[in-house]
């Protein structure tokens, strides 16, 4: 196997070398404690050492679909520097990130053209996108289930700012072909978005065949969830493919870039407002409040930029307080130690 189709190139190589009698290998499956790793010997299974296990500070230390590692024989010795990386916040009482996927060089956000579409979620998905370090493209499914797919392709541009939006129907093939430049050899492309949009419909009609087991629309019409395992797959192009489980809910980690990417169209507003510390409410000489008030700006979108700028305010304060709580913690530990040795 030629790992330079992988996306194997001498940056990732410098990485390796601090890593003893070990050989390259991309993380192509993730399963419950083991990987399934590409190699130039071909695929092998594989487990994280102890030691690394030990030292990961949180889950999102350790490998994830994407990621290159270190492998010595079928363990796996350290994850190599990732140069993108879209995650989220794992839905619990702690602040902890989840990489759903790492080395992207485009992340299809894919959204359905039903009844669940919301442009408040693609907001969502598009911060995370842009804060990945990759570059994002919206995709919108089930065109062919749509009255009017010309309107809901326009309320997405609208929240895209600055990204292409493409319209395709996996039934039909139609749209496929727009998104053949981004399928460049040795590319690696996410497909990420809610259940049911068509994410695995999507990967069967870019590897022209059914590699991914899909369902029958439910009776509203709206798709059923499919896809179990994050898995990197390859196209007949040469781009890699990695297809997600939907997601039921996207929370924000770390996107403080990624945020002013997806709201650039409020960011240059606010720079035309008389005061640097505007908060876009009633202070006079508001650039922000003028566009809204002349159509420029939907109120919902300043909203929605509100709703979004206060959960990363909490996380930032969650993340805060983990660390005090991680410090004092190795600060009793040492304490323990010294009376331990004094005796």
């Amino acid at each position: 196997m030629n790992l330079n189709d992988l996306g194997w190139d001498d940056g990732f190589a410098a990485s390796l070398e601090p890593y003893d009698n070990c050989v390259p290998g991309r993380v192509s499956a993730q399963h419950r404690g083991e990987y399934d790793v590409l190699t130039r010997v071909g695929e092998q299974r594989a487990r994280v050492t102890g030691k690394l296990r030990h030292e990961a500070a949180s889950g999102a230390d350790l490998p994830a679909v994407g990621d290159w590692v270190a492998l010595r024989e079928q363990s796996i010795q350290g994850v190599l520097p990732r140069r993108s990386a879209f995650q989220r916040k794992v839905n619990l009482g702690a602040a902890e990130a989840q990489v759903l996927a790492a080395n992207l060089d485009s992340i299809f956000v894919v959204t359905g053209l039903d009844a669940d579409f919301s442009a408040r979620r693609l907001e969502r998905y598009l911060t995370l996108a842009w804060e990945s370090g990759a570059t994002p493209v919206v995709v919108l499914t089930k065109a062919d289930l749509c009255d009017d797919p010309q309107a809901l392709l326009l309320d997405a541009e609208q929240v895209a700012v600055g990204v292409p939006v493409h319209l395709v129907s996996n039934l039909t093939g139609e749209g496929h072909d727009e998104l053949g430049p981004y399928l460049r050899p040795a590319k690696t492309i996410a497909l990420l978005g809610s259940s049911g949009v068509g994410k695995s419909s999507l990967a069967n009609g870019l590897l022209g065949q059914e590699a991914q087991a899909t369902k029958a629309l439910a009776e509203d019409g709206t798709g059923r969830h499919t896809t179990t395992a994050r898995q990197l797959l390859r196209l007949p192009g040469g781009a890699l493919l990695v297809d997600t489980p939907g997601l039921r809910e996207v929370q924000l980690w770390e996107a403080d870039d990624g945020i002013q990417e997806a709201f650039a169209d409020v960011d240059e507003l606010a720079a035309g407002c008389r005061f640097n510390d505007c908060a876009h409410m009633r202070e006079p000489g508001c650039a922000v409040q003028e566009a809204i008030e002349d159509g420029r700006l939907p109120l919902e979108r300043l909203q929605s930029y509100r709703v979004l700028q206060r959960e990363l305010a909490r996380l930032a304060r969650k993340q805060d307080a983990r660390l005090r709580s991680e410090e004092r913690k190795k600060r009793v530990a040492f304490a323990k130690s010294l009376r331990k040795t004094a005796w």
